[in-house]
Order: structure tokens, then sequence, then C-alpha cells
């Protein structure tokens, strides 16, 4: 799995636990006893002060996994009565997607240069010569930072010749394109939801698992059991990275474990990809011919979202085209506007998204998928294949990485209108610099077509996809490639 580490394989666990007592029937019964059974008495390998902060957080994190904000927690209500809760809602709670656990948060102090014992306290002492403050002094032997003067311009780490300065980040913090958290007075990490753009980097990037998204995965546990009493329909819209190695077994074999789950059809959103492809060509097309600079991509909900909070004047650029998740989405609606519509991805943005869209009812993320396999028992390289539908372009398989929406629009677009190109490869804080000077001056740019992932390696890259990213893009590539 994509970022092995003891938080992911934490947050795996829950949700396998959470899944496995649901079809048991004994939800109510056993999700109280997850934290203990995690953190028994005789527990010693604690990461925190002791068991009973342990179990906090594992009941935070399964309050997150039922599609709760940790902040609502009054720590007297049962996780039971929330289950109770998120067992009888109709609709998940819209709001924000990501959710701080301030009991898991080390309070991680402020970003700033440290200056190790590999100086030598050499006689050139660029560091102190370079250092615009004059915050650095030898004493004893050795450079020293004065960090009230210090301003943190890293400066005296890039002269250093023997590499001895270095940057100790604050992870959630350095990995937010936009800034959009940091810390209280307490210390501990707060999201600002006015700039947070639910790309999922925070979550990734903090060691202590800090940071989590509240889940509609409950909702959807409900719907898969509920679907023969109701005679629903249930489908599942598979995002253009599950063709990325994200799980053992093809295509067909993935859609045969996802029916052995409950789901009536499995249709793959890659067609719809090749319908925002489509759209995107012949509007670039109409733009160029009208003189318009350069257009950008529309089908990333973390890049949408960061253009509408943060570089407003690059609106005018977006592509109007819809995402591939939307128009899947509406196909499926159109011939049968009762069916229960899953998209399954590795994107946390796409949870933003679906609560503007009355044609998407949920998103499942890969982790969770894989999840709700172990909880099953499914071995999706056991199964026999079932068919997909919606039967994409190998070019609509492609958007999952970077330059495949390019190479998309490429197939589609006229041949007489010229197109020079230009990749944004995940959202960072100096992409976000770019993009804004791009808005700024659109004379000054050199392309007329401009893709932006917001995870680096394009959607494979995702918070919450589970293949390793180069066996991933590859995998992608080799699809793409067969046209």
């Amino acid at each position: 799995m994509k970022y092995q580490n003891n938080a992911t394989k934490v947050r795996r666990l829950i949700l396998i636990s959470i899944a496995q007592a649901f079809y048991l029937g004994q939800l109510i019964e056993q999700i109280d006893r997850i934290p203990i059974e995690r953190f028994p008495k005789e527990n010693k390998g604690l990461l925190r002060c002791c068991i009973y902060k342990e179990r906090a957080i594992v009941k935070q994190r399964i309050m997150s996994a039922l599609g709760f904000g940790v902040e609502e927690d009054d720590e007297l209500t049962s996780l039971a009565a929330y289950a109770k809760r998120a067992l009888k809602r109709a609709k998940p709670v819209k709001g924000a997607i990501l959710s701080v656990l301030d009991i898991a948060c080390s309070g991680c102090v402020s970003s700033r240069y440290l200056i190790t014992n590999a100086c030598r306290g050499c006689m050139a002492r660029p560091c102190t010569l370079n250092c615009p403050k004059q915050a650095i002094s030898v004493v004893n032997g050795q450079s020293v930072i004065d960090y009230d003067l210090c301003v943190n311009c890293g400066r005296c780490a890039q002269v250093c010749p023997y590499k001895a300065i270095i940057k100790v980040p604050v992870p959630c913090e350095e990995a937010c394109p936009v800034d959009a958290i940091h810390k209280d007075d307490s210390g501990k990490a707060v999201i600002d939801f006015t700039k947070c753009i639910s790309c999922g980097q925070c979550m990734v990037a903090c060691p202590f698992g800090a940071v989590m998204e509240k889940s509609h995965f409950i909702d959807v546990l409900q719907h898969l059991a509920n679907a023969d009493k109701k005679e629903q329909t249930i489908v599942a819209m598979v995002a253009p990275a599950i063709a990325g190695n994200q799980f053992a077994g093809n295509l067909n074999q993935i859609a045969a474990a996802l029916k052995l789950l409950g789901f009536t059809r499995v249709v793959e959103v890659a067609g719809g990809a090749d319908i925002t492809a489509k759209v995107e060509a012949e509007e670039f097309s109409e733009r160029m011919k009208q003189g318009d600079k350069f257009m950008t991509t529309s089908c990333c909900p973390a890049y949408a979202e960061a253009v509408a909070k943060h570089i407003p004047e690059l609106q005018p650029m977006i592509s109007t085209a819809k995402t591939p998740m939307h128009y899947t989405a509406e196909m499926i609606k159109n011939s049968a506007a009762d069916a229960i519509t899953v998209f399954v991805g590795p994107c946390i943005a796409k949870r933003k998204e679906a609560e503007n869209n009355k044609n998407i009812d949920y998103v499942l993320t890969f982790e969770e998928l894989d999840a709700l396999f172990a909880a099953r028992n499914i071995n999706v390289t056991e199964c026999e294949a079932s068919e997909l539908e919606n039967h994409p372009s190998d070019a609509g398989r492609g958007f999952a990485t970077t330059c495949g929406v390019t190479e998309a629009l490429l197939d589609a677009t006229h041949k007489d209108v010229p197109i020079h190109t230009e990749l944004i490869d995940g959202l960072t804080k100096q992409t976000v610099k770019d993009l804004k000077r791009y808005a700024k001056n659109p004379d000054g740019c050199n392309f007329n077509f401009l893709e932006v992932m917001a995870c680096e390696g394009g959607c494979v890259g995702g918070p919450c996809a589970i293949g390793k990213l180069q066996s991933a893009r590859r995998a992608i590539r080799k699809i793409a490639q067969k046209q």
C-alpha cells in the first residue's frame, strides 16, 4: 500500500474492525470495545503516555470513520450513540471534509532552521556573513542561531559547506499548498476551512495521523446491506486510477469483487473522462480562435477549489467542462433515477464535489474499499471476471496520471488549432505562486493549454491511493499508450 506507515496501518485496521462488526450485525454492541481491543491493559507498544490516551485517539478515529467531526465530541457520548446516529441518517452531514484530532496532534514546534553537530566552526563562516539579520554567531567553536532574530529565510542552510544546517518543518503546514493549517494558542493544528481546498495533503503528511477525513464508509455499508430488501441499484463508479495497480488482479476481477460486496453495477469513470476531453477540446478550439491567451483543465476538484478561494483571477481561464465523475453520474441517473451512485477513488476532494452534485450520493476511497475487501475476506485475484460498464478509450483511462488529460485533449482537438502545453504536477506553495503569476501576466505565458493536478503524479498520487506511485503511473501509461 502507498504511504506504508503506522498511521496508515491504524486507519486501515479501524476501518476493518468497523466493517467486521457491521457485517456480524453487532456494530452497536461492539463498537465501544474497539479502542479497548486495540489497546488492552497489558499493551506495551504504546506510542503515547498511556493506554487511556491511545484509546481516546482511537475513539476519535472511529468517529471520523463514522462521518462525524471530532470537534463535536463531548467525551461523554459513546461510540454506540454515534453509530446509531450514523445508521439512521439519510445523508452524510455536509461541511468540512477534514477533521483534526487535537489529542493526537503532537503540537510540533514552529518550523525553524537547526544547526546540527556536523558544524565544524569553519573559518569561512558563510552562515554568519550571509544572514540578513545577524542572527548567527559562533559560540565555543560552533554556530548558534538566535531565534529571536531569525526570520527563517534559509540562507544559512544554502551556503553551509558541510550541510550542517537543516530545516525542521511542521509536516502538515509544509504540505498544505494554500497555508490553510496553522497552530492555535495551545500549539495544536487547526484547519482554516475558508482556505482549505480538501486536497488531503496534510492528512498524508502528518506523522501522528492527527488529520482524518470524515467518511461515507458507514453510509455505503448501509446501502450495500439493504440493497436486496429495498431492491436498490447501487452503482460503483470506479475512478480511472483504479487501473494503476491499486488492487491485485485486473479490472474485471475488481468489478467482480465489488459485486461480491453488494454493488449491482460497476461503471468506469474513464468513460466520463472521454466526455470531459471532448468538451474541453471543443472549448479550447473556440477560445483560441476568439483570442484567449490560455485555458486550464477543470477535472481536479481540489484545483478548482484553490482557484475559487485563492486565485480568482484565474477563474476565467478554467474550462467549463465538468469532471469525469460528473458526466458518469449524470449518465447513470438519466438511465436509472433511483440508483445509488458511489464514486470509488483515491481522492478526498471528491467528497466536496459530491456535496454539490445531486447525481453523486457517496464517495468511497481506495483505502476504504481495501478495508471492505479485507473485512469480507475477498481476494480479488481469486474472483472470476465480471463486466464493467461505460467502455472508455485508453486515453480516458490515462486521465489518472499527469499529462494524461493533455494527451486526451491532443487526440480530440481540431488539428488546425496549434496547442502548446504546460503542466502543474501537484499543488505546492510554489506552484500556487506560479499559477498566480500566470493569471496576472497571461501575455508572458509561452503555452496556451495548462494541465493542473493537485496531487503529484496525478490522481494515482492521491491521498487515499494504495498503490505505489511509480508502479501505478507505469500501469496507467501502458494502458494509455495502447491507442
